[in-house]
């Protein structure tokens, strides 16, 4: 009988490493390596560009729009890592990690359907949202995995959560693969989506 209880925590403590994991810093790991394939998205944007004004961007403005992609997501993240400490506070960390949830698909939804809408600041719109995530997510993680692992495996639990991290731009690197680019010019934004399915696996 204790052996069964005991089969029973640590069950459900795997449970939660998991769908913690998956859906947080896994996510995390993968957005921020996720954008790194610079030419397959400076190409959708000088495309885009293009239909719209009949004209190709000169190289610094389109090197421009690239950076405000990229460090658009550090600033979410800011404004995320403020907000977390009032929004857990306020709402606890239960509830603050799964409307966390809802940001991250919307905002992988924005990143995903980008090249459908033809619209490259739909990607910037998500990659902020996204860096919002990250931010809250980030630090209400840890909170909430310490607060209901066991004391003793209270300082593995966290370890977890680097780990996932770790395992997420790893995934991103494979994905994003040269080879897969050159095969699937238009792969990008499913590199996207991947994250808004984690994001519902965990809520």
């Amino acid at each position: 009988y204790v052996f069964h209880l005991w089969q029973v925590q640590y069950r459900k403590l795997l449970l939660m490493i998991m769908v913690l994991g998956i859906g947080g810093t896994h996510l995390s790991g993968f957005q921020v390596s996720v954008i790194n394939y610079t030419s397959y998205i400076q190409k959708f944007i000088n495309e885009t560009w293009l239909e719209r004004y009949g004209s190709v961007l000169h190289q610094e403005t389109l090197t421009l729009f690239w950076s405000f992609i990229v460090s658009v997501y550090c600033v979410g993240g800011m404004i995320g890592c403020l907000c977390s400490g009032y929004l857990t506070a306020k709402y606890g960390k239960k509830k603050c990690l799964l409307f966390n949830d809802v940001v991250l698909i919307i905002a992988t939804l924005h990143t995903g359907f980008s090249r459908r809408a033809k619209s490259f600041e739909m990607i910037l719109i998500g990659r902020f949202l996204e860096g919002i995530g990250a931010g809250i997510h980030m630090n209400a993680h840890l909170q909430y995995a310490g607060e209901i692992s066991p004391k003793k495996l209270r300082g593995f639990v966290n370890v977890t959560s680097s780990v996932f991290l770790a395992l997420g731009k790893a995934v991103a690197r494979i994905l994003g693969l040269r080879y897969w680019c050159y095969s699937f010019s238009s792969f990008f934004p499913f590199i996207y989506k991947a994250g808004c399915l984690k994001g519902k696996i965990k809520h």
